[in-house]
């Protein structure tokens, strides 16, 4: 083997701890070598969770926009609970009320009543109701759709910032033209052309389609001004150049060992550096004195 330090050749049967051209004591030297790497290696990875936490807190959290956006798009998926109407079916010993929406398709599933929705369906008595219940489930299933992609892109939005937010400003306003669109035309079924009068069935139109619509323009609107503004993380002083040598030296571009300690410092990082070594060395003082 050669000697870590001065590449002195050391034989094999030479065990003493020190090398015998430079005298340095080799396992320390060696083990000073891997804390320096170490370190360098920290300081370049810390840098890039950094960088991630910073897209992270400009996505959601990280000015006054983004928290109405996490507000906003959260109320755009409650919102959908509000109907855009109700369907009413009245029998001998049977009386049930749908609401023409989410909530509805949930009550549905639970009592089982969504259920019988094809046997309405073939029923003189009933028939037109059930096919006017299905309009507004119609619009539903496509804001449910676009409500999933809203959320998965607003959630991974911090992956590629702009990218994403356009996605989800185009959905959202999708979703709103939509959301209108389905609740003029419950309002055209209702007033406008109403379905045949029937003791056995009600329909009445609601309203949670405009404030669905409202919601979700909202939605749009921040969403578009937030790129107009521009969506732009505090990274720290040096973290892109440090994430930079992060990759070189994962493609092996370069070694850690051409590198200084630390790779890069600011002004404020040796501050703070050099203020952490102060308080570490008196603290270390005052146990001793203890």
């Amino acid at each position: 083997m050669n000697c870590p330090k001065c590449g002195g050749h050391i034989p094999f049967y030479d065990i003493r701890p020190n090398c015998k051209h430079c005298g340095v004591n080799i396992w320390y030297y060696s083990q000073q070598t891997v804390l320096i790497r170490d370190a360098k290696r920290t300081e370049l990875e810390g840098a890039a969770a950094r960088m991630v936490i910073a897209r992270i807190k400009a996505a959601f959290i990280g000015s006054k926009l983004a928290i109405a956006r996490l507000v906003i798009t959260l109320g755009a998926i409650a919102v959908l609970l509000l109907p855009f109407g109700s369907v009413r079916l009245i029998a001998p010993f049977y009386d049930k009320t749908l609401p023409a929406g989410l909530l509805g398709v949930i009550l549905g599933f639970v009592d089982k009543s969504l259920l019988k929705l094809p046997v309405y369906l073939q029923s003189t008595m009933f028939g037109d109701y059930a096919k006017a219940f299905l309009l507004p489930e119609g619009v539903l299933l496509v804001l449910v759709i676009l409500a999933l992609i809203i959320f998965a892109f607003y959630l991974f939005s911090f992956l590629r910032l702009e990218p994403m937010t356009k996605v989800v400003r185009n959905a959202a306003l999708t979703g709103a033209i939509v959301a209108l669109a389905g609740q003029i035309a419950v309002l055209v079924m209702t007033y406008v052309r109403p379905l045949p009068e029937t003791p056995a069935a009600e329909f009445h139109a609601g309203w949670g389609g405009f404030v669905i619509a409202a919601v979700w323009f909202a939605l749009y609107l921040i969403n578009r001004i937030m790129l107009k503004k521009g969506i732009e993380p505090a990274y720290r002083e040096n973290d892109i150049k440090r994430r930079e040598l992060l990759h070189k030296f994962r493609a092996g571009e370069i070694d850690l060992d051409s590198l200084s300690l630390p790779v890069m410092e600011s002004e404020e990082e040796r501050a703070e550096r050099l203020k952490a070594l102060e308080e570490a060395l008196k603290a270390e003082e005052e146990g001793k004195e203890l």
